[in-house]
């Protein structure tokens, strides 16, 4: 049977080692109180897996966590400066991190709860805290379309870059930020290049610098766009496509299904927390951020439920003054 090691108990145990997750493990420590943050992947691990030449939408003081100012060489944040700063907050503040640990479930009651952790090697791990606060984010769990052919090995719903693609044929499925970014990106790399998009038009929410850029490349015909139009079948070296016209065959051999991401649901409901059938947001205070669960708080984007738009960095990041707050609250009363 494999060795389970149980861990010392920690007043606050936060799940996800993103910015929001070490936000509420920063403000914890401020209020004198122990946290550890747990994380099945690296430290930032939806930032890390961004395209290599992201470059974010905000400035940079709206991605600051924990009083720490963030510096930039441009106006606006690449992913490698957010990583760096995320990893200078975290050695400022001296965060206690498991990395590379899965949390497969947490048990016990507010005040006394065990987390049970895998690590990548496999070994069983347990941690005792009075507090969790949940920020998972969703970017581990894509949006999948449900096609033949989807988990073939030249199919992605994570873009990267676009070296590896030059002279190639690559169909890009979707029509927001990610999926207009990484088609121009492979276009100047040298990929030949359809984007699939199952309505109309592209996203309104697409940046107000990428719009001209992607709309002057479809008009030009240097990126090919087939609007109102879905994926049937994914092939070794073709998609097939259906719209008004009928069914057809792309040439690809690299799909990239850009079409967005969603929390763990699953793992919600399994700690019991109740969700909204349509939109799937948690039953959770305002004020406090406390799900129905005593003792378990929410943070970041899982807050949205599906309508993933509407929590980013910027207002996520002060999740954890509104937990400690409410923790430190109770503890005096």
């Amino acid at each position: 049977m494999p060795t389970i090691s149980m861990n010392p108990s920690f007043d606050v145990i936060c799940i996800g080692a993103g910015p929001t997750g070490l936000a509420c493990a920063i403000e914890a420590k401020r209020a004198g109180l122990r946290a550890v943050v747990l994380d099945r992947g690296c430290l930032c691990n939806s930032l890390f897996h961004y395209p290599v030449n992201m470059v974010f939408f905000t400035t940079p003081e709206l991605m600051e966590i924990g009083d720490l100012p963030m510096t930039t060489a441009g106006e606006k944040p690449t992913r490698a400066e957010a990583l760096k700063y995320y990893r200078k907050a975290a050695e400022h503040y001296k965060l206690e991190l498991r990395l590379y640990e899965a949390v497969e479930r947490v048990a016990g009651s507010n005040g006394k709860f065990t987390v049970h952790t895998r690590t990548a090697n496999g070994e069983e791990k347990q941690y005792a805290a009075g507090k969790i606060v949940v920020a998972t984010g969703y970017y581990d769990l894509p949006n999948r379309l449900g096609v033949p052919g989807e988990d073939l090995p030249h199919v992605s719903h994570y873009y990267k870059e676009a070296h590896a693609y030059w002279g190639r044929d690559v169909v890009v499925v979707g029509g927001k930020n990610s999926a207009a970014e990484a088609a121009l990106d492979l276009w100047r790399g040298g990929a030949r290049v359809t984007l699939v998009h199952r309505y109309a038009e592209l996203g309104a929410s697409i940046k107000y610098w990428v719009r001209p850029d992607i709309e002057n490349r479809i008009n030009a015909g240097q990126i090919v766009a087939l609007f109102e139009t879905e994926i049937t079948r994914i092939e070794p070296d073709a998609v097939w496509v259906k719209n008004a016209r009928g069914s057809s065959q792309v040439p690809a051999t690299a799909v990239f299904l850009l079409t967005g991401y969603h929390p763990d649901f699953d793992f919600l409901r399994g700690q019991g927390i109740a969700l909204d059938p349509e939109t799937m947001k948690p039953d959770c205070d305002s004020t406090t951020l406390e799900s129905n669960v005593p003792g378990i708080y929410l943070a970041g984007v899982i807050l949205g439920g599906r309508h993933t738009g509407e929590i980013f960095i910027e207002n996520g990041r002060f999740h954890g003054k509104q937990i400690v707050a409410a923790l430190t609250q109770k503890q005096g009363e």
